[in-house]
């Protein structure tokens, strides 16, 4: 899949990079959100709650820009560290809702999943705006509080029948510590509130491989971090070694 924002050697390089990923929903939320930051050379990008830094990689792969990564979670940063080592990226602990940046600092900003986590989603975003430069590009996706039935079907079903999802523990899937999920409308409106002019809004993933969360998140995750697989499964699967993996198993 190609997208305006990028040539052919790079949609080659990002097919190879995502060559391992076995969630199709993340796997397209990547691509977006590529097109969506139309990154010139020599721009800032900021990923606002970068987690373990995939995000991070992929830019360090295809585009000559000045990357930052902040997030509050040490383990996560500790990772992102390890994965990311002699890539030129600078990589801080922070509170998204008081940024240590000053005021203009980046061309670029990305929240990938990140919103939904937040007691305060506006004051955060509110955040992002003042470290924004004038004119800049803010890219954000959230879960969809209607995500496919088949994504996370032990949710749906308690939403159903107790009107309340599972929140915490092996279970919790896409609720996993999260505060919301959104409709559409409440993307729209929470980041018009903080004094950004919404371009493009859409809905990504409709469809999925049945329990999805709960194969790759619940399970899959654990065994790759903790270094549980055989090592030629971990080569096919894990989300950092793409580039290693001479034919992916998980195609699309």
């Amino acid at each position: 899949m190609r997208y305006s924002s990028l040539n052919r050697e790079q949609a080659n390089r990002l097919d190879t990079l995502l060559r391992n990923e076995s969630d199709v929903a993340y796997k397209r939320r990547v691509r977006t959100m590529l097109s969506y930051l139309e990154l010139e050379p020599g721009q800032t990008l900021l990923d606002c709650g970068c987690g373990m830094g995939f995000y991070l990689l992929v830019l360090s792969e295809l585009f000559p820009v000045r990357l930052y990564g902040l997030d509050y979670e040490e383990k996560a940063l500790r990772y992102a560290q390890a994965h990311l080592a002699g890539r030129g990226i600078a990589l801080l602990r922070g509170d998204i809702h008081h940024l240590s940046f000053a005021a203009e600092s980046f061309d670029r900003v990305l929240m990938s999943e990140v919103l939904e986590h937040l007691k305060d989603d506006g004051a955060a975003l509110r955040e992002v705006w003042r470290v924004m430069k004038p004119g800049g590009i803010l890219a954000v996706t959230v879960p969809h509080r209607h995500y496919p039935y088949w994504y996370d079907p032990i949710n749906r079903l308690a939403e159903g029948l107790w009107g309340q999802p599972i929140r915490r523990g092996p279970f919790a899937g896409i609720w996993a510590n999260h505060e919301r999920l959104y409709e559409p409308q409440e993307v729209r409106e929470v980041v018009e509130r903080a004094g950004f002019v919404v371009e493009r809004l859409e809905e990504l993933t409709h469809y999925c491989f049945p329990g999805t969360q709960t194969l790759v998140y619940t399970i899959g995750k654990g065994l790759i971090e903790h270094n549980l697989l055989p090592e030629f499964i971990s080569k096919s699967t894990h989300r950092f070694r793409g580039a290693e993996n001479s034919r992916g198993w998980f195609q699309t």
